[in-house]
């Protein structure tokens, strides 16, 4: 497996454009992206388990009951949630979708960011499908990506190669979060395309699977959107033959895809100025690891202390203890970790002496890594947030101005 470059249309098979439509009144940025294969596609979705659910996801969950889509169309700037006449716009989207495309409109995904509660402008998304269309090519996933941004600071997309029935495969993705990010899925949106061939079913089984062990061991502010989804693509171009079973390279494929956009997210969280790990290390299963972790990086207290660099190593404990998992407090070892060293400050119920001055310069790096040992098992997990700072209340504050 190796990475490359292309995004979304890296497979075979793939275009894809992005453009200012109007939806926003900033002709700077791109507000509408439209990816479109060359074939019928094997399709899997993952939505948000929110029971606020935008009228796109139920769109999208509905088309994608066949297992079976050709295109994704996804605006930003307004979410088309709990909107006036929300479900007809989203339905007249795959309508005019299909017909610029010339697929049947049950093929399409289609997908909603930005703010709720406001009706969606339909005059410029129907107007821009002509020259949106017009614009698709195999070079025009990174506009795409950059099209599906709100509050994001960098587009986050990746591509790579992989082998099937020893034939090379491709997938490529975009993603899109910076705040609401909480997922609980299955303002998160990811869509993956591949050339491999893959039965629905088993691309389900696939994508879920590595779902669970990346977004959904992602948080930014606790908030679980209304619009989440995460769907893929699957065209078949590769030629290898059809995944029916489960597949450890494309499994593998999934999770390496996912977990880079999973991070990249955590990164860019709203305000944020670095990217928080949590790895929970000998618990008794890997779900009681995740709830560890996930308490620990969700801690509004522990996102603060590692926006100040302050190694208040309490909070970490205080967030694993009121987490609902089992531990036992005695058993714990906890560091923290980063580009520059390692520190360890606790281990068998007690403080441990260390430099504050080399913990702060550990904590004062881009990326920092809370890593907790237990001894109870063999499960572990990895979650991932960021810190909490000043800029994430001002980005909220006015989000709607």
């Amino acid at each position: 497996m190796k990475e490359i470059s292309g995004g979304v249309t890296a497979p075979q098979g793939f275009r894809a454009a992005g453009m200012h439509c109007g939806i926003r009144a900033n002709h700077d940025k791109k507000d509408i992206a439209l990816i479109a294969s060359d074939c019928l596609c094997a399709a899997a979705g993952v939505y948000t388990k929110n029971l606020v659910k935008a009228a796109p996801v139920y769109k999208t969950m509905a088309n994608l009951a066949n297992g079976r889509a050709a295109a994704i169309i996804c605006n930003s700037g307004n979410a088309n949630a709990c909107a006036p006449r929300g479900a007809d716009n989203a339905n007249s989207t795959c309508l005019a979708v299909g017909a610029a495309l010339g697929i049947n409109p049950d093929d399409v995904i289609v997908a909603s960011t930005g703010v709720i509660g406001q009706e969606l402008n339909m005059e410029p998304i129907l107007k821009s499908l002509l020259p949106l269309t017009a614009a698709l090519s195999t070079t025009g996933g990174g506009e795409a990506a950059e099209a599906i941004m709100t509050t994001d600071t960098v587009k986050k997309e990746i591509a790579l190669e992989f082998e099937l029935d020893g034939k090379t495969c491709r997938m490529g993705a975009m993603a899109k979060g910076s705040g609401m990010i909480h997922p609980n899925m299955g303002t998160m949106l990811c869509f993956i395309t591949t050339d491999a061939a893959v039965a629905p079913a088993a691309l389900q089984r696939a994508l879920s699977a590595a779902v669970k062990k990346t977004f959904n061991r992602v948080t930014v502010d606790g908030d679980t959107s209304t619009n989440d989804m995460a769907v893929c693509l699957a065209n078949g171009m590769a030629g290898n033959a059809e995944v029916m079973g489960d597949s450890a390279e494309l499994s593998a494929a999934l999770l390496t895809v996912c977990t880079h956009l999973a991070r990249a997210i955590a990164a860019d969280g709203e305000g944020a100025t670095k990217l928080l790990e949590c790895t929970v290390r000998g618990a008794e299963s890997e779900s009681v690891a995740e709830m560890l972790a996930k308490s620990v990086v969700g801690s509004s207290l522990v996102k603060a202390a590692m926006y100040g660099s302050d190694a208040n190593w309490g909070r970490v404990m205080c967030a694993m203890g009121y987490s609902g998992a089992p531990f036992d407090p005695a058993t714990a070892t906890l560091s923290f970790e980063s580009a520059a060293g390692s520190v360890t400050v606790y281990s068998g119920g007690e403080a441990l002496e260390f430099s504050e001055e080399e913990a702060t310069n550990i904590l004062s790096q881009k990326e920092v890594a809370i890593v907790v040992s237990l001894r109870a098992g063999g499960g572990e997990a990895t979650c991932w947030g960021c810190d909490l700072t000043y800029d994430y209340v001002r980005i909220n504050g006015d989000y709607r101005s």
